[in-house]
């Protein structure tokens, strides 16, 4: 799931959210609330207007238009302090609340609050803050990455007023300057010896130069002023098209090249050959703060990796079952090589990928109700990814919607280098990204007008992608991978998330090479070789971040296993996901909590 910009720009930024033009207001009272719990429902919304007014972008993101007309302090000393400042009294003001007078959804959504503005406080850490701010952006968090589709009009960012257009051009001139304050910070990390890889730095110098190749009129940044609603007026149409045309040739180009070049003569030569974070001072303690930020569960890298090997193992023993059930005589590398290279698995073009998506979708669509009795209102689509990022792109990816509809769930695929992007991929790929997984997950949370703003529009990684991983699994049950086929693809997925816990501490704990994490993968998927060499750089730039996918899944299966030994006949897919989703996401020691609870609510037979 493709993180929204602000999240893009500062990983651990406090919660923000809105819905409207207008000021949040606190959570819906609920029956039975108390005063506990209306002071508690006041909390979050001040803490969460405090966070709209640092995060602008976050709340365009989620209907909010007041802020519109600005683009954020993003990358700022003062913004630093000033959300640090904000967690201690967030906290400071939790403490003072009565959790036991507390109805228990605000039980949960208390517990959730908590957990989160502690992990996000660790960030701010002297130590943490020092290497987050000596690394402001890579090519996978860069602003460079989703800012241009932003606002491009076909982003979260509205075009549909002249002030909405203006606005743009104010955000577009913020997001210039910011490369600046990117700068400054490289030359900060460069004199305490904190450097980006240089693989991440010559896949940022390409993406700047993919931005710079596209020119005036063929940049994204032009997109807005090729197509006017009818709310523009014709004569406004012509002095926006020239205002836009001026500020990509006269302000956004100069930044992307200038920030080019800032890359490739001065910070290139200084970053290091080196790509995992122990090679790096302070490298060993921020990578275990960044796999318990990110799985949140204490866990040590020894043992996370020894899990995967674990997983890797168990996996590899049914890809041996399905090229059985295929009948292929080889070994299971010769099979990996056939699904690689077999042209039959191949789409031919990019429409033949959307076609064969649309029709995934129906399929599941057909099964969704045996196995869920939550079902989102807000529309999906898809799309192909945007050229300019395809190549460093994934697979597949999800951009979140509005509760109110103005804008649909979007389910991106990337048809760059077809002859890699594989047929036997597609229906887990969906189950993951679109139905029952990201866009389930995120719309049901959002549309959940009981629950506090933080909590319907923010998540933790291990739920998000834990759930989304999880609903790989009811592949059967939702009518899908029923061939040898794209049961391998259902496979390699999962293993895929198996191998990230290897590799991943491989990469930061061990020392392992670019090269040995490519040549790992490989030998234990037939995943092609672009797709490895692209995750691996992902795991290179995103510390832990990969390590939660697995991690949420195990969580979430032991759940389910539990549920079922607790209920017998009386447990009921249905309600186990509704119980599952129904709170928004949640650390895994929260949701451990909140199915234990409902375990024990259930009827007995």
């Amino acid at each position: 799931m493709r993180l929204t910009i602000a999240t893009a720009l500062l990983l651990l930024a406090a919660p923000t959210a809105s819905l409207s033009a207008q000021a949040p207001s606190p959570a819906a009272p609920l029956p039975g609330d108390g005063p506990e719990d209306a002071r508690l429902k006041q909390l979050f919304q001040d803490s969460d207007e405090r966070g709209l007014k640092l995060d602008p972008m976050g709340a365009i993101y989620r209907g909010d238009l007041r802020y519109a007309d600005r683009f954020g302090d993003y990358l700022s000393d003062a913004r630093d302090e000033q959300q640090r400042r904000d967690l201690e009294g967030d906290l400071a003001a939790l403490a003072a609340i009565d959790r036991a007078k507390l109805t228990p959804i605000d039980r949960v959504a208390y517990d959730v609050f908590r957990n989160e503005q502690q992990t996000a406080l660790r960030g701010f850490a002297p130590a943490n803050l020092k290497i987050r701010r000596a690394m402001p952006i890579d090519h996978m968090n860069g602003i460079q990455t989703g800012y241009p589709d932003f606002a491009s009009g076909k982003g979260a960012a509205p075009f549909k007023t002249v002030a909405d257009y203006r606005n743009n051009l104010t955000r577009n001139a913020g997001y210039a300057a910011l490369y600046d304050r990117v700068i400054a910070r490289f030359r900060d990390g460069m004199a305490q010896g904190i450097v980006l890889p240089k693989l991440t730095v010559r896949n940022m110098i390409e993406q700047f130069d993919n931005l710079i190749a596209e020119g005036v009129e063929g940049s994204t940044f032009y997109q807005p002023v090729t197509k006017f609603p009818a709310t523009v007026p014709a004569g406004e149409q012509a002095q926006l098209k020239a205002a836009y045309a001026a500020q990509i040739r006269d302000v956004i180009m100069p930044a992307h090249r200038k920030i080019r070049a800032f890359l490739a003569t001065e910070y290139l030569p200084k970053a290091r050959e080196s790509v995992g974070l122990s090679a790096m001072p302070g490298g060993t303690d921020y990578y275990a703060y960044r796999i318990e930020s990110n799985t949140t569960l204490p866990l040590k890298a020894e043992e996370v990796h020894q899990l995967g090997l674990s997983e890797v193992a168990r996996i590899l023993r049914e890809m041996e079952a399905q090229k059985a059930a295929a009948t292929f005589t080889g070994t299971l590398p010769d099979f990996f090589q056939f699904l690689r290279t077999d042209t039959r698995f191949q789409p031919k073009t990019a429409e033949e990928v959307r076609l064969g998506y649309e029709a995934i979708g129906r399929r599941v669509d057909m099964r969704i109700r045996e196995q869920f009795s939550l079902i989102p209102k807000t529309r999906l689509e898809i799309r192909p990814v945007p050229d300019f990022r395809a190549k460093s792109a994934a697979a597949g990816s999800y951009d979140a919607g509005t509760p109110d509809g103005s804008r649909p769930g979007v389910f991106y695929y990337n048809a760059y280098d077809l002859p890699n992007r594989y047929l036997w991929g597609m229906e887990t790929l969906y189950l993951h990204e679109a139905v029952p997984g990201h866009h389930f997950q995120v719309s049901l949370a959002q549309e959940n007008t009981a629950l506090p703003a933080f909590i319907r529009f923010g998540g933790n990684t291990a739920y998000v992608e834990g759930w989304a991983l999880y609903t790989e699994s009811l592949y059967r049950e939702l009518g899908v991978e029923s061939d040898p086929y794209q049961r391998m693809g259902g496979l390699n997925d999962e293993m895929l998330r198996a191998m990230r816990l290897v590799v991943d501490t491989g990469l930061h704990a061990k020392g392992w090479s670019r090269e040995r994490a490519i040549d790992y993968m490989l030998t234990n998927s037939p995943m092609p070789k672009s797709d490895a060499t692209a995750e691996v750089e992902r795991y290179i730039a995103m510390p832990g971040q990969a390590l939660a996918y697995k991690i949420g899944q195990l969580t979430i299966l032991r759940l389910k296993a539990q549920a079922k030994a607790a209920l017998g006949t009386r447990f009921d897919p249905r309600a186990f996901h509704a119980a599952v989703l129904d709170a928004g996401a949640m650390p895994m020691p929260v949701l451990e909590r909140k199915i234990a609870d409902w375990i024990a609510g259930q009827p007995r037979g």
